[in-house]
């Protein structure tokens, strides 16, 4: 395989860093191919934890190149203070890191806008994370952005941002609040475009080279299935193709390029911010997930809410993007619950619905239908075959693979990166010896 994506079959915050890091090590590029600055990818080594929101999760694999893709909004303050970051603790990052000239630029005034108009919707509030990555993409959008290419040379974008500026200007007027300031804003990106100046490059040319050449690229999502622009939770949405559907379009590598799509989705469900989350718990067993899985979210540090797995917005990320195989994160974060519920389906207006609905309001109405297991207590940190895991959390595991029909090919034990279950045949099909505990409708 040449070109591998790893993407976020739910709402984001999967573990999509953990599997990132383990695949790197194995390949020569990885590179970031839509969102922004409101990705947040966690890498732990050893006793090390890496926070990346920009820069692709193969940073810390010292012979990885890293790319940022033309299909991702950089914001150049973030960059800088990552990139700074990672040089202070000894990585080096000197012709292993590039940004696509293509890339468009997240302005100050954009998470300003963020901010803003986030305000304006009131009780409506999409609960974005106000890095400016809506307001960046609308630009481009409307032909009206500022790229890495022309950061490079500001006699160029002056113009540009000066009449972009203004029509944000009217806006913020209209809603009674103060103007951005031009000057400043030109002033900061004169700045930030020469300490970018030698990471920009033509990737899409070096990533095609790569392709011919039979390099091992792997293309990191950000975000989540249930958050895509088309496809996830409409208008609770990032503004972005969070699938594989997007490598293509936010790299410039053929669509036929793309040979292996790994989705990544934890054994149970987060989500952070407004919009449906019909599996949510809110009861003893939601808050020991949110405890037990340290869930606070990466970019905002706000607390997510937890509940149990959802397999209707699973299988639709399956069957709309083509897994071949999925990676289970956190299942020793299930530990301690006495029963697990598995969500098979929803029950929509005494209807039975085996797909998410396309309208949110129906969505947010749906109540799931559930299969009980029973859970199990032994520490599941140990684990490194399957056969190692209690018999409960076998018949849990494989329940799971059976509902989203495709194979589960790495389960997380762990935050450490030693603490995987290696799958290479998804889970075995055949019982468990001794195995009696069957689902309860």
């Amino acid at each position: 395989m040449t070109v591998t994506c790893v993407f976020g079959m739910q709402w984001g915050d999967e573990g999509k860093g953990r599997i990132v890091d383990l695949l790197a090590a194995e390949s020569d590029f990885v590179v970031r191919y839509q969102g922004g600055a409101n990705a947040g990818h966690t890498v732990i080594v050893g006793e090390e934890k890496y926070i990346l929101h920009l820069l692709p999760s193969g940073v810390i694999q010292p012979a990885t190149i890293n790319i940022i893709g033309n299909g991702v909004v950089v914001d150049p303050v973030t960059l800088m203070e990552e990139i700074d970051g990672l040089v202070e603790r000894g990585i080096d990052l000197d012709g292993r890191f590039f940004v696509s000239d293509r890339a468009h630029i997240v302005l100050p005034h954009h998470k300003t806008m963020d901010e803003a108009l986030e305000s304006l919707r009131g009780d409506d509030a999409l609960g974005t994370t106000s890095r400016g990555i809506g307001p960046a993409y609308g630009d481009k959008s409307r032909r009206a952005g500022m790229r890495a290419a022309d950061m490079l040379q500001p006699e160029r974008y002056e113009e540009m941002l000066r009449a972009n500026i203004g029509a944000w200007n009217a806006i913020l007027d209209k809603a009674g609040l103060p103007p951005i300031d031009v000057a400043a804003v030109m002033a900061e990106m004169r700045v930030m475009g020469e300490r970018l100046r030698p990471y920009v490059a033509d990737t899409t040319a070096m990533l095609i080279d790569a392709y011919a050449a039979g390099r091992k690229i792997l293309a990191e999502g950000a975000q989540g299935f249930g958050l895509d622009v088309d496809h996830g939770s409409y208008p609770f949405v990032t503004s972005s193709t969070t699938g594989p559907a997007g490598v293509a379009a936010g790299t410039g590598l053929p669509p036929k390029a793309l040979d292996r799509v790994i989705g990544i989705a934890k054994a149970y469900v987060t989500r952070v911010g407004a919009g449906p989350f019909p599996t949510q718990d809110t009861g003893p067993a939601g808050l020991q997930m949110a405890e037990q899985g340290h869930e606070f979210g990466t970019t905002t540090g706000r607390p997510r809410d937890c509940g149990y797995f959802d397999a209707v917005l699973a299988r639709r990320a399956v069957l709309t993007q083509g897994v071949d195989a999925v990676a289970l994160m956190k299942l020793d974060c299930l530990s301690g619950l006495s029963e697990i519920k598995l969500c098979t389906a929803y029950e929509l207006d005494g209807e039975r619905v085996d797909a998410p609905p396309a309208w949110s309001g129906d969505w947010e109405r749906c109540t799931p239908v559930y299969e009980s297991y029973a859970g199990w207590t032994e520490d599941l940190g140990g684990c490194r075959r399957f056969e190692d895991l209690p018999e409960a959390a076998q018949v849990y595991v494989r329940a799971v693979q059976d509902v989203m029909h495709t194979p589960i090919e790495m389960i997380s034990v762990g935050a450490e990166r030693e603490r995987f279950i290696p799958l290479p045949d998804g889970v075995p099909d055949e019982p468990v010896p001794g195995e009696t505990v069957p689902a309860q409708p």
